[in-house]
C-alpha cells in the first residue's frame, strides 16, 4: 500500500468515527515517523497548545441552527474540539469588536461579501490558510475562489461557503406576481403600500436598491442626489427597518409588512413553513457570497480542520438544506441532491454569471461617506 492510500484509509476511519481523534493523531504521527510523510492534520500542527475550542461567529436564527445541528455538534463528536458560536450584532459592529479584541479571541467569522474580505484584509486581520489541510476546497466553485484571490493572490484567509441574493419578498395576498414583475425595485417606494413596506437597516443595501429605483448601475452610481432621495422616500414609506433575518421573517409572517427586500434563504424558509410569500430577483439584484474567514491570531490547524469538515460534501449539503442557501460546492463536480437545485439563486453551471456582485473597491472606497450619510438619513435628515 503506498503512503497516500495508507493516509486516506486512516483519515476515512477517523471521519467514519471508527477511531477517536486521539488515536487518529497517534497513528498519524507514527505513520509520519515511519514513512517520512508530510500530511494534513499532523500532530505538530497543534504543538503551540492544547486547542480545546474554536469560536465561530455568524448570523443567528435558522442559519446558526443549521451550523450547530449539521456541522458543529458532529465535528465536536468526532474531534473533541468544542465550537463556541456567537451571533453578529451587525457587520460593522462585529468588525469593531474584532479590531478591539486580543489576538485569538475571535477565530472564524461567517462574513458576507467580498467587500468584507477586503475590509478585514485592509485592517491586517487576515490569516494565511494552508490549503493542504483543507483538501475539500478542491470542490469549491472557482468563481467564488477567484473573487478572493483577486484581493489576496498569494494566499487565502477564507473558504467560500454559500451564496444567495437579496431580492424582493412580497405577500401574495396583497401583491400579485404580475405587479411585482412590473414594478420591480420601485415597489419599495410605491406610496400605495405606505406603512406596509420594510427594509434592511444596512447602508449598502439601501443604496443598492436606490440605484435600481433610479435606473442606475449599483456599481457605478452617477446621480447620488437622486439615489439619496430614493433612500429617504423609502424611509418615509416604510413601517420600519429590520435588523436581522429573524426579524425579517417575523415581519412577513405576521403580515406587519407586505413587501421588503430580503435574503433568498430566509424567504425560502418562510415558504417551507407554509407562508404565501413570493420572491423575485429584479435585474441586477444584489448577489452575494459568504465565507468562513479565519481571523489573524486564531489556532490555524484547528480552524483548518473545522473548515475542511464543514466543506465535506455531506456536511455542506446538510447545512445548505438546513439554512436554504446554495453551498459553495461546484455543482458540476458534486451531486447536490434534489432540494438544493430548487433553492432561490441556485446556479447549476457553477459560474454565477447571472448574479451581480458588489465591487469591493467601489463600495469600500465610499464606505466612510455613505455610511455616515445613511446614519443621518436614519435620524430623519
Amino acid at each position: 500500500m503506498d503512503d497516500t492510500r495508507r493516509y486516506e484509509r486512516l483519515r476515512e476511519r477517523f471521519q467514519n468515527g471508527d477511531i477517536s481523534r486521539r488515536n487518529f493523531f497517534g497513528l498519524l504521527g507514527a505513520a509520519g515517523a515511519a514513512y517520512g510523510l508530510q500530511m494534513p492534520f499532523a500532530r505538530q500542527a497543534f504543538a503551540a497548545g492544547d486547542v480545546s475550542q474554536v469560536r465561530f461567529d455568524g448570523w443567528g436564527g435558522v442559519v446558526s441552527e443549521a451550523f450547530r445541528k449539521y456541522a458543529f455538534d458532529p465535528y465536536t463528536a468526532k474531534t473533541g474540539i468544542k465550537v463556541v458560536d456567537g451571533t453578529f450584532p451587525g457587520g460593522d459592529e462585529y468588525l469593531a469588536q474584532v479590531r478591539a479584541s486580543q489576538p485569538g479571541e475571535y477565530n472564524i467569522a461567517h462574513l458576507s461579501g467580498v467587500f468584507d474580505y477586503a475590509r478585514y484584509h485592509s485592517f491586517e486581520l487576515n490569516s494565511e490558510l494552508n490549503l493542504d489541510n483543507i483538501p475539500n476546497m478542491t470542490n469549491v466553485m472557482p468563481a467564488l475562489m477567484n473573487a478572493f484571490k483577486s484581493i489576496t493572490p498569494d494566499s487565502l484567509s477564507a473558504a467560500p461557503y454559500n451564496y444567495g441574493t437579496t431580492g424582493l419578498a412580497y405577500n401574495r395576498k396583497h401583491i400579485s406576481d404580475e405587479e411585482m414583475k412590473e414594478k420591480g425595485a420601485k415597489i419599495l417606494i410605491d406610496e400605495k403600500y405606505k406603512g406596509k413596506i420594510g427594509g434592511w437597516s444596512d447602508w449598502r443595501t439601501r443604496l443598492w436598491y436606490a440605484a435600481l429605483q433610479t435606473g442606475q448601475s449599483p456599481n457605478d452610481i452617477q446621480d447620488m442626489d437622486a439615489a439619496w432621495d430614493a433612500v429617504r422616500k423609502h424611509r418615509d414609506l416604510a413601517l420600519k427597518y429590520w435588523a436581522s433575518g429573524a426579524e425579517l421573517m417575523s415581519l412577513l409572517a405576521e403580515e406587519e409588512i407586505y413587501v421588503t427586500e430580503g435574503w433568498s434563504g430566509r424567504i425560502y424558509a418562510l415558504q417551507e413553513q407554509g407562508h404565501d410569500i413570493g420572491y423575485f430577483d429584479p435585474p441586477q439584484s444584489f448577489g452575494w457570497q459568504e465565507c468562513l474567514f479565519v481571523i489573524k491570531g486564531s489556532p490555524m490547524a484547528a480552524c483548518e480542520e473545522l473548515i475542511n469538515f464543514m466543506l465535506d460534501k455531506e456536511t455542506s449539503i446538510a447545512v445548505a438544506e438546513g439554512q436554504s442557501y446554495p453551498p459553495a460546492l461546484d455543482p458540476t463536480k458534486v451531486d447536490l441532491g434534489e432540494k438544493i437545485p430548487k433553492l432561490p439563486a441556485f446556479d447549476p453551471t457553477g459560474t454565477l454569471s447571472g448574479l451581480t456582485f458588489a465591487n469591493p473597491n467601489y463600495w469600500n472606497g465610499n464606505e466612510a461617506d455613505w455610511s455616515k450619510e445613511f446614519a443621518r438619513v436614519q435620524r430623519g435628515y
